[in-house]
C-alpha cells in the first residue's frame, strides 16, 4: 500500500475575493517578509534604490528582512485616507498570496478566526484545491512553523 498524504479539510476547495477592506494590512503585530524580488519590484515601482528602500520600509525585528509597521501594527504602505495598501500592484508574495497561508488553512477553525476579520473569506471565487496547495508551498519559507 502506498503511503499517501491525508486529504486536506479543504479538499473541495475554498472560497476568497479580496474585497479591498485593508483588514489585513492592519492589526497584531507581524512578519510581512520580503524577498530580493520583492525589494527589486517595490523600489522599482516607487523609483528609489534598493538601498533606500531597505532603510526607510525594512526591519530585521522578526530575524530576516520584512516591512516596517506603523504604530499599532499597520503596514508601513498601509494608507489611512484610502483604507489600502499603497503598492498593491507589487505587494510582496507573501501578502498576494493571503489567505492561503499555512497557519490559516491549517485546520477549519484557524480558517473561521482569519474569516472573522477578512469579509472577503468563505465568498466569491472557489480556489480548488491544488491551487491552495500550491499557494501553500509559495508562502515564505523563513516563516515556516
Amino acid at each position: 500500500m502506498k503511503n499517501e498524504e491525508p486529504l486536506p479539510w479543504w479538499r473541495e476547495g475554498l472560497r476568497f475575493s479580496c474585497i479591498g477592506c485593508g483588514r489585513c494590512c492592519r492589526g497584531e503585530p507581524g512578519a510581512i517578509w520580503v524577498s530580493p524580488i520583492d525589494e527589486e519590484r517595490i523600489a522599482c515601482w516607487l523609483n528609489i534604490d534598493i538601498p533606500t528602500f531597505r532603510i526607510k520600509n525594512e526591519t530585521q525585528r522578526w530575524g530576516a528582512p520584512s516591512l516596517r509597521e506603523k504604530e499599532g501594527g499597520a503596514c508601513v504602505f498601509y494608507t489611512l485616507e484610502t483604507g489600502r495598501c499603497a503598492i498593491y500592484p507589487v505587494r510582496p508574495i507573501q501578502c498576494s498570496l493571503f489567505p492561503f497561508w499555512p497557519h490559516v488553512v491549517r485546520t477549519p477553525q484557524s480558517w473561521e478566526q482569519t474569516a472573522q476579520m477578512c469579509p472577503g473569506m468563505n465568498q466569491g471565487r472557489l480556489y480548488p484545491a491544488q491551487e491552495i496547495k500550491f499557494m501553500t508551498m509559495l508562502f515564505p519559507r523563513v516563516n515556516r512553523m
